[in-house]
């Protein structure tokens, strides 16, 4: 059985959040297994981001949030966790999180993922199903890939469940890395995390931030259309639907799909691979 989830963002302004639970309400008519909820750098949306899960959870859907560890103690972790636990929340996505802006080099008393992960077993034992977070194109702070698939592994073995990758658009990255991963000895399944191309000034930013690459194919057919947003979209839709299909056709045991908050990309995706049949 396959497993596919989607991925929101927490909104910022309350008109934000309203729309985020239209998108919610449509999406979820899908049957994904799970939304997600990302958590900003350092716990800087740790409100909006339980607010979010608040208003998925209101709506009947089950909801995995993003916890980082970056920046918190273990009792503001442990906090939030019993919390989520008390919400009947069993599902978390365990990260080290990023720094944010201006925070030094203060990483709090769990410094890495494998810390999260290892602190939430210590805690709470087998209640949470824990998501962790793998690189097919290395992460960008890694020294090489063999390190980063080292540190995975290790994140791994102490207690995560599954794992959902960053995007990319090569497949070859993909299964590659989960080659090495097997070989590593890890055996937990790894699913791509998609992200569909609309605009895409946005992806390029994004892309440059988080070490993920468009390959130069794609950028010199988007830079063709110009401004034509219609051809870009339909072009984006090939190629990602593409992306998915050699995906689940080379083994890959579900999609995870950025949503970004919209609606309708992530649904035209849906749509053209049949998920729901």
């Amino acid at each position: 059985m396959s497993h596919f989830s989607i991925e929101f963002f927490p909104a910022k302004t309350d008109v934000g959040a309203e729309k985020l639970r239209e998108v919610a309400r449509r999406l979820g008519a899908l049957g994904p297994e799970f939304f997600s909820v990302t958590y900003g750098a350092g716990g800087s949306t740790r409100d909006r981001t339980l607010g979010t899960v608040k208003d998925v959870l209101a709506q009947g859907f089950a909801v995995a949030p993003h916890l980082s560890c970056i920046g918190d103690s273990r009792e503001e972790i442990g906090e939030l966790l019993q919390l989520y636990r008390d919400m009947g929340i069993n599902r978390i996505v365990a990260l080290r999180g990023d720094l944010p802006s201006g925070m030094g080099a203060s990483q709090g008393e769990l410094p890495y993922a494998a810390d999260l992960v290892r602190f939430i077993r210590e805690q709470h034992g087998d209640h949470f199903i824990i998501e962790i977070a793998a690189y097919p194109e290395s992460h960008p702070q890694a020294a090489d890939l063999a390190t980063d698939v080292k540190h995975f592994v290790a994140k791994a073995n102490e207690g995560a469940d599954s794992a959902i990758t960053q995007y990319f658009f090569n497949a070859d990255s993909y299964f590659h890395f989960v080659d090495r991963v097997r070989a590593a000895g890890c055996d937990i399944p790894i699913i791509p995390g998609i992200m569909p191309i609309t605009n895409f000034a946005n992806l390029v930013r994004f892309s440059d931030a988080c070490g993920a690459e468009i390959p130069r194919w794609i950028r010199k057919q988007i830079a063709g259309f110009g401004d034509d947003s219609v051809s870009i979209q339909r072009f984006g839709e090939d190629v990602v639907s593409e992306l998915c299909q050699r995906l689940l056709d080379g083994g890959a045991p579900g999609l995870h799909f950025y949503s970004m908050n919209q609606t309708e990309p992530t649904l035209a995706l849906w749509n053209r691979l049949n998920l729901s049949t």
